[in-house]
Formats: structure tokens, C-alpha cells, sequence
């Protein structure tokens, strides 16, 4: 139950990232109130059939944040309390204290793998949840006011792990760092490309990345895709405007 609360808190609080993210985290909270009991779910047990222990779910997950906080070589007071703001709203004060404590000691003693966790977790989860965690990924790099270079270098390098195409990491990219040609990045093409292949993508990506496509009945999850869905039409229609389509 605490899992499904916790997607929804989540969407509210970091849209589509959130919601995933909150569900793994509510899925890890299920575990530790359900430890010892014979009835009790596997933190990833709507994902894959092998049995994971909440203390594997904790350090694989709250891991990957730290490797993106440490990045730059410095540790971001707001882009802990980035974190910290997340837990606290999805599950409370003191459930979020307890998480974060862990989460503490892994940003500031541990050095963690980051090609080691997302093996892990790319059993257990699908492209489309994978793409969301980089999603979350730079929302925590943008905390500070500033994506660095080092944070981008770590996300990318994460996103190869993932088995994520380099051309959804830029898709994604650019929609946390504008430029110019943020619109046609979310295409993913390029500046240069003709009407008749900026309309071609357009279709490629909206077909991509329809709600429709995201087979749950959770509807935090599906709100989600809608929001990454007008992400391409903005994209589009920005492109639309500026060449007089």
C-alpha cells in the first residue's frame, strides 16, 4: 500500500521520476514493516522473479544519487536537501530521517560501482522505468542551480551502463539544459534537418514516447508518460513557430 501512496506523492512532487522512484522507495519501505513475515513482498517483485533483500534495494538505489552528488567533486548541500525534500514529502519526517541516514553515509564514506548497480538493476527493471531514473538523475545535478560538465559526464556514462541509446540521453538532456536547439535535441535531430524530416521525427518520437505505450494501470506512472508526451509536441510546435510550419 505504502508503495502505490508513495508513486503518487512522487508524481506530485517530481512528476514522472518521482513516481517511479517513490514506488521503489514505498516498495522498500513495504519490506522493512513486512520483514519477518511469511506474507511480505520482495522490494522488486513486480519486476522480476528473483528475491531482493530491502538492504540491496537501499544501496543500489540511494547509490546512484550519491555517485551524481559527488560528481563534481563537491557535495551540494541543496542537492541533498533536493533529496531529502523528496523523501520527507512521500513518506514523513521520520521514515524520511531513517532513509536519509543511509543515504548520508553512502554519499560521504562509501565509493560505490557505478557500472555494478545499474547491471543490477537492469534485470529488474524495463527500458522505460530506466530512462525515467535519468530523468530524476538530473534533477538532482540541476538542484544547485547548475548542471556541470562532471555531472553530465557521470549521467552519460550511467546512461551507458543502462543500456540507454546516447540519443535518448541527449533527448533527456535537453530538456533540463536549454539552448538553442534544446527543441531539436528533443527530437532528437539535427538543426540542419528539412521540414519533411523534422515532421518525420516528430511522428517517430510521439509514437515513441505515447501514454499508450506504457502497459501499467498505475496511474501515476501514466500521468507521467503524458507529461514526457508533451515534451515532444512543445519541442514540435517550438520548431513549427520558428520555421512558419
Amino acid at each position: 500500500m505504502i508503495k502505490w501512496i508513495a508513486a503518487i506523492l512522487g508524481f506530485y512532487l517530481f512528476r514522472f521520476p518521482g513516481a517511479i522512484l517513490g514506488y521503489f522507495i514505498g516498495s522498500f519501505i513495504d519490506g522493512v514493516n513486512n520483514k519477518g513475515s511469511s506474507g511480505g513482498r520482495s522490494v522488486f517483485q513486480d519486476f522480476t522473479r528473483q528475491s531482493v533483500s530491502p538492504e540491496d534495494f537501499e544501496l543500489h538505489l540511494l547509490s546512484l544519487c550519491s555517485i551524481v552528488i559527488k560528481a563534481d567533486g563537491v557535495v551540494s548541500q541543496r542537492e541533498m536537501d533536493y533529496v531529502r525534500q523528496y523523501f520527507v514529502g512521500a513518506y514523513g519526517k521520520d521514515k524520511a530521517n531513517a532513509i536519509f541516514r543511509t543515504f548520508n553515509e553512502v554519499v560521504k564514506k562509501r565509493e560505490v560501482s557505478a557500472e555494478k548497480i545499474c547491471t543490477f538493476l537492469n534485470q529488474r527493471t524495463r527500458y522505460e522505468v530506466r530512462l525515467q531514473l535519468l530523468h530524476f538523475l538530473f534533477g538532482i545535478a540541476q538542484a544547485d542551480g547548475t548542471v556541470r560538465q562532471a555531472e553530465i559526464d557521470k549521467i552519460r556514462e550511467i546512461a551507458g551502463y543502462f543500456r540507454v541509446s546516447m540519443g535518448d540521453f541527449e533527448s533527456i538532456k535537453a530538456m533540463f539544459i536549454k539552448s538553442a536547439d534544446t527543441a531539436y535535441k528533443i527530437l532528437e535531430i539535427n538543426k540542419s534537418a528539412t521540414d519533411e524530416e523534422v515532421k518525420k521525427a516528430y511522428r517517430a518520437m510521439a509514437k515513441k514516447y505515447h501514454p499508450d505505450r506504457v502497459n501499467t494501470q498505475n496511474e501515476a506512472i501514466k500521468k507521467g508518460a503524458e507529461e514526457k508526451f508533451k515534451e515532444v509536441q512543445k519541442a514540435y510546435e517550438t520548431i513549427q513557430q520558428e520555421r512558419g510550419l
